[in-house]
C-alpha cells in the first residue's frame, strides 16, 4: 500500500441474517485529506463507521491502517493507532465544565484515564493545553460553562475538541452539522477545515453544501455499494448518484453552491 493512503478498506462487507448491509467496499482514503461519505438514508455509511472503529466485525474484507491489517482488533487497539470518532450525538460529559470534558480527553496522555481517584492536582497540569484546545475551536470564552449549557453548535465544537485531546491520526466525524442553522454548519465548517490542517478526516456528512466547500474526495455510497467517487464536481454529475437520490436532491446536489 502507497504510503499516501492512511486508510484503506478491501472488500469490506457487513452482512446482518442474509442483509447486506456493506458490500465489497473499497476505500482509500488519502493521508492529509478531508473525505466525506455520502448516499441516501440506509446506505450503509454509518455500518461503515462502525466497521472502521471495530463496535462491529465485518463478514468479509480487509481494513488497513498505515499498511498495517486492522480487520481483527478491538475498538481500544484501533483508538490507541489514532483513529478516533466523534459521535452523531454530542459525547460529552454534560454537568462538567467545557475545560474539564477537554482534561479528560488529554487525561488519556497521563496514563490515568481511568483512575477518577486522582486529585484534582493531577489535572491541573492539563489546563494550559486544555485551554489550547479551546482556542483553536474558539471556545475559549466558555471554558467555566457546564457543557450542558452550551448551545448546540458549540457542543460539536466541544466534541471536536475532546476529539482533539486525543491525538487523532484519522478522525472520523459523524454527520458533524446535522441539525445546525447556518450560522452554526458555517462555523463547524471552517473549524473541521482548520483541524484537518495537520490530520486526516473521514467524514458522514448530509449537508450537501459542507461536502461540496471542504472535502477533497467524496466516495457515495448506494445499498451498501460504493457507486462514484472522485471530487465534488465529478461525484454531482455523475447519473448513478443522481439515480440514487432519486431526483429529490438532483437540485441539492447540483445547486449546492448556489
Amino acid at each position: 500500500m502507497s504510503a499516501e493512503f492512511i486508510l484503506e478498506t478491501r472488500g469490506l462487507t457487513k452482512e446482518f441474517k442474509g442483509f447486506v448491509a456493506v458490500n465489497q467496499v473499497d476505500l482509500k482514503v488519502q493521508r492529509g485529506h478531508i473525505h466525506a461519505l455520502i448516499g441516501p438514508n440506509g446506505a450503509g455509511k454509518t455500518t461503515v463507521f462502525n466497521l472502521l472503529t471495530k463496535f462491529l466485525r465485518p463478514t468479509a474484507g480487509t481494513i488497513l491502517f498505515n499498511g498495517i491489517d486492522i480487520t481483527t482488533e478491538k475498538p481500544a487497539q484501533t483508538a490507541r493507532r489514532g483513529i478516533i470518532r466523534s459521535f452523531q450525538i454530542s459525547a460529552t460529559f454534560p454537568h462538567l465544565t467545557v475545560l474539564e470534558n477537554v482534561r479528560i480527553g488529554l487525561q488519556r496522555g497521563l496514563g490515568t484515564s481511568f483512575h477518577f481517584w486522582k486529585s484534582e492536582r493531577t489535572l491541573d497540569q492539563l489546563t494550559p493545553q486544555a485551554m489550547e484546545l479551546l482556542e483553536t475551536v474558539g471556545l475559549t470564552e466558555f471554558a467555566d460553562l457546564v457543557a450542558v449549557e452550551l448551545p448546540y453548535g458549540r457542543k460539536r465544537a466541544l466534541e471536536i475538541a475532546t476529539t482533539l485531546a486525543m491525538e487523532p491520526e484519522l478522525m472520523l466525524l459523524d454527520e458533524p452539522t446535522a441539525g445546525m442553522g447556518h450560522e452554526d454548519v458555517d462555523r463547524v465548517m471552517h473549524l473541521i477545515k482548520k483541524v484537518a490542517a495537520n490530520r486526516t478526516v473521514l467524514m458522514v456528512e448530509h449537508n450537501m453544501n459542507v461536502v461540496s466547500t471542504i472535502a477533497d474526495t467524496i466516495s457515495v455510497l448506494q445499498r451498501g455499494q460504493v457507486i462514484a467517487e472522485g471530487a465534488y464536481d465529478t461525484v454531482s454529475t455523475n447519473p448513478l448518484v443522481l439515480e440514487a437520490y432519486m431526483g429529490s436532491a438532483e437540485t441539492e446536489l447540483q445547486g449546492a453552491h448556489g
